[in-house]
């Protein structure tokens, strides 16, 4: 008989009737395969044959190095350091280093997917900003979203400034969320809001907008406007808020730059330019979500 292994463990195949079942019993032992840094567990499914090891399904699979090293890949990259200096620090070719950080965002993109689900809109700012591919030739945008109350980005969407992809970022923000309450939603001047807001929440939410008036590249004047909802409905949003007692998108603007920080692409005197938007897209989910604590006791997630 096989000694079982611990109840963490579960079986990777998708066709196995046991397939992510915990305390069923069904995985054991099955001794170990030579990996370059030593050795790996291995393991077997009694309940469709099928033999796996502790790395299957994860970026580790295959994985020629050790795992922390990996870890230091990521880290680097969110931090800003390109591949060619990654690839120069950790000893490691161009190609592997690409390869290892399109792994990373495969894996923050599985993980927005199956977590970022269920939660509940309180006060939701809506913004994006600018950046550029391959050399100023074509212009990119980053659309972003923020949950003021939990902190939480809800999604994410990398494109042109049209009103189709506005319309699928705010189809993802709404596809993330489950109907419950009445959300106040904050965004600019930007024309295309107002018409996707409206036809994906229709009139469960209010809706406002801050339009800043510029001037020789100056803000001389910030007003608001009442789109969606009633008078009523905006002050008491604004008196259960927990952050701000006026109209305003600080927090979104304040995301937006340590998005700029954390990715050597959208800086705006870097000599590191995406050429691909799949590249930027990445880019943009390659630093995995991690749960930090605030002085306050709400949970903050980053997905950057």
């Amino acid at each position: 008989m096989r000694k079982a292994a611990r109840a963490s463990v579960v079986c990777p195949n998708g066709e196995c009737e046991q397939h992510g079942r915990h305390d069923s019993g069904n995985v054991v032992l099955h001794g170990f395969s030579k990996v370059k840094g030593g050795r790996c567990r291995r393991y077997r499914c009694t309940a469709c044959g099928k033999t796996f090891g502790i790395r299957t399904g994860t970026p580790y699979q295959r994985l020629q190095h050790a795992m922390v090293r990996f870890d230091r890949v990521a880290a680097l990259s969110v931090e800003g350091v390109n591949k060619s200096a990654i690839a120069r620090l950790e000893g490691l070719s161009w190609n592997t280093v690409a390869r290892w950080l399109e792994l990373a965002a495969a894996l923050a993109r599985r993980f927005n997917t199956k977590h970022l689900r269920g939660h509940e809109l309180v006060e939701l700012q809506l913004d994006e900003l600018n950046t550029f591919l391959q050399s100023r030739k074509q212009q990119a945008w980053v659309f972003a979203g923020i949950d003021v109350w939990s902190r939480l980005w809800p999604a994410t969407l990398v494109g042109s400034r049209t009103y189709r992809n506005t319309r699928r970022f705010v189809r993802r923000v709404a596809d993330a969320s489950h109907s419950g309450g009445t959300p106040l939603i904050t965004t600019d001047g930007f024309r295309f809001y107002t018409p996707t807001i409206r036809r994906v929440f229709g009139f469960g939410c209010v809706l406002a907008q801050v339009i800043k008036k510029i001037r020789r590249n100056r803000v001389v004047r910030v007003g608001t406007k009442l789109v969606v909802g009633s008078e009523w409905r905006l002050a008491d949003a604004l008196a259960e808020s927990e952050d701000s007692t006026k109209l305003n998108t600080s927090f979104i603007e304040r995301l937006n730059l340590t998005i700029r920080q954390g990715c050597a692409y959208l800086r705006r005197r870097s000599p590191c330019h995406a050429r691909k938007k799949r590249t930027l897209d990445g880019c943009s989910r390659r630093r995995l979500l991690r749960i930090e604590r605030n002085p306050s006791p709400r949970p903050v997630l980053h997905a950057i």
